[in-house]
């Protein structure tokens, strides 16, 4: 009989291990965060029964499988593309951004942020999208109604702000000052024009 692969529960463990706690599984990443897909197979047969089996051929049917491309795998080496949480900053090359990107966000922060500016909070960077489907999408999994953030990121770029595109529309920075930020109301999601810049 096949083995079944819950490819969900990989990639959640895969996150765990490349993402958030890499030395749990006796992992070193290098400076871009990749680590031997080798390295990677041992340490998920070692943590968990259910991963006994798996295969790189698994790996590979599970990225082929997902929506976005969480991972990046070249060669003999494999990395989560972002969402890193370790103390090891991950190198990334710098890219000059949009004029616009989106940050979805919680009614409950939003003063914060307006406030203090974008920060990477328990990540590396501030998580942006390139289009705003994809930062509604985002905010709902913290709130049914979230906040969206036009992020004036050319203007931030060209004052000294540090982009970096990844895949599937995600970018991520350095710290941005609310200065470059602007609110959407809520009625504005069907696409009606922002809101003054705060």
């Amino acid at each position: 009989m096949a083995k079944q692969i819950d490819f969900r529960r990989l990639s959640k463990t895969m996150s765990h291990a490349l993402r958030h706690a890499p030395a749990q599984y006796g992992l070193t990443l290098d400076e871009h965060g990749w680590v031997a897909i080798d390295a990677l197979l041992a340490a998920l047969r070692r943590k968990r029964h259910i991963w006994e089996n798996v295969t790189r051929e698994d790996i590979e049917a599970m990225m082929a499988a997902a929506d976005k491309q969480r991972y990046a795998l070249e060669g003999d080496k494999i990395r989560a593309q972002y969402g890193h949480s370790v103390a090891q900053k991950i190198a990334k090359t710098a890219m000059a951004p949009p004029e616009l990107l989106y940050h979805g966000t919680t009614p409950k922060v939003i003063d914060l942020i307006l406030r203090d500016g974008l920060k990477p909070m328990r990540r590396q960077y501030v998580h942006l999208s390139a289009d705003l489907t994809t930062a509604i999408s985002v905010g709902k999994r913290h709130h049914p109604n979230p906040v969206i953030l036009h992020v004036h990121a050319q203007r931030a770029f060209a004052d000294g702000v540090t982009f970096y595109q990844e895949e599937n529309g995600i970018w991520l920075a350095e710290p941005i000052a609310a200065t470059y930020l602007t609110i959407r109301s809520r009625a504005a999601y069907g696409g009606e024009a922002a809101s003054g810049q705060l």
